[in-house]
């Protein structure tokens, strides 16, 4: 046991979220109770009032609110007309809800391998993945960091595709001055409680700049249905309620603040372990102006078990993200890809290591954080 254990240092969470309800709680309780009494809890002002101002927030002309993340993806995906016989390219380290949004649009996923450097998508690899059934292009803004969506929008002009958005992990990031979320044709956001901008439950959005593909997704989401019991197409039941719009609205009015904050202790994390023997520290891509949903080293020489193992030992959480690329998982072993082919992915999931992160945390939590990994 470390002397910090064995002197009862407060342990560090990977995650607080029980300070983010304490901050929030004055403005989010009123309301809440206001939407108790009314029993507007699905839909209603709240929710509406919230679509516009997350679609103001992202920059782009319409936000349509749903039930999930994952909802949001195989919406968006749906809007722009993937389905049956199509493909979709995505990559390989990235959350399984992105394959499974666009299985369940009744697409077949595409992987393809990512940036040494950023981990990614490589824009390289999606020209030599396109193929004619090609319908969509979906970069994953993963660890809000923002992909180069612009490297991929001349590709899917030229096949045709959409570039629809996984940005589940960037509320608030920017790209060349233009928020994450408004850079294809349509995006996904996922309002999980541990995002940067994150619910009392599930909750999710779909952004976008087309009131067409809005509309459609709006469509979608409520049985196919815009007059009750008349039904133009066969969809979900995938909306926002109220009581969670209600605790969005008052996250909303923080989350440039508490994104400061995450730049600010990346920042510090990255200053203090910069010369640590064998950890390599995330990179931003020039033009970005990343979020930092997750800070994520690589650990390098197969030592990330016992680094782990010691930060553990001394009261400090940690996660990894992802332990495997959704082509090793057992659900996807169907798309037939096998050890070997995605390398710059696989080598990735045996190193990253994901540290505490949160807007809350504090410079000395870093620092001890960070002084305990350079310590391994």
């Amino acid at each position: 046991m470390t002397a910090e254990a064995r002197a009862g240092a407060p342990a560090v969470p990977f995650v607080d979220l029980a300070a983010q309800q304490q901050e929030i709680a004055a403005d989010v309780v009123p309301d809440v109770l206001e939407v108790l009494a009314t029993g507007a809890f699905i839909g209603g002002p709240q929710v509406a009032a919230f679509e516009q101002e997350y679609a103001r927030f992202a920059g782009t002309r319409a936000c349509v609110g749903v039930a999930n993340g994952t909802d949001a993806l195989e919406l968006a995906l749906r809007a722009v007309g993937v389905g049956a016989d199509g493909e979709v390219i995505l990559p390989a380290n990235t959350f399984v809800a992105t394959a499974e949004a666009v299985v369940r649009a009744g697409a077949r996923p595409v992987l393809v391998d990512v940036d040494p450097e950023t981990l990614l998508i490589d824009a390289d690899s999606v020209g030599r993945a396109v193929g004619p059934r090609t319908q969509a292009i979906v970069p994953v803004h993963l660890f809000g960091q923002v992909a180069p969506v612009e490297e991929l929008l001349p590709i899917a002009v030229a096949c045709g595709a959409a570039v629809v958005e996984d940005a589940a992990q960037s509320q608030g990031a920017r790209r060349f001055g233009r928020p994450a979320g408004s850079l294809g044709d349509v995006a996904a956001t996922s309002f999980y409680p541990g995002k940067n901008l994150g619910a009392a439950g599930d909750a999710g959005a779909v952004t976008t700049d087309d009131g067409l593909l809005a509309d459609r997704v709006r469509l979608l989401s409520g049985h196919g249905s815009r007059v009750k019991y008349v039904h133009e197409a066969v969809g979900c039941n995938s909306r926002l309620d109220a009581v969670q719009a209600v605790v969005l609205r008052a996250k909303l009015r923080r989350l440039e603040g508490w994104n400061a904050r995450r730049r600010a202790a990346a920042e510090l994390y990255s200053s203090l372990l910069e010369g640590a023997a064998e950890v390599r520290v995330p990179r931003s891509l020039p033009g970005n102006e990343d979020v930092w949903h997750l800070y994520v080293v690589r650990v390098l020489e197969g030592r990330r078990a016992s680094v782990q193992a010691a930060l553990a030992e001394a009261g400090i959480a940690t996660g990894i993200h992802y332990p495997a690329p959704v082509h090793l998982t057992e659900a996807f072993s169907y798309l037939g890809y096998g050890p070997g082919d995605f390398p710059v992915a696989e080598a990735a999931a045996e190193q990253i290591l994901s540290l505490p992160m949160f807007p809350h945390i504090t410079d000395g939590q870093v620092e001890r954080v960070a002084g305990a990994v350079a310590g391994c």
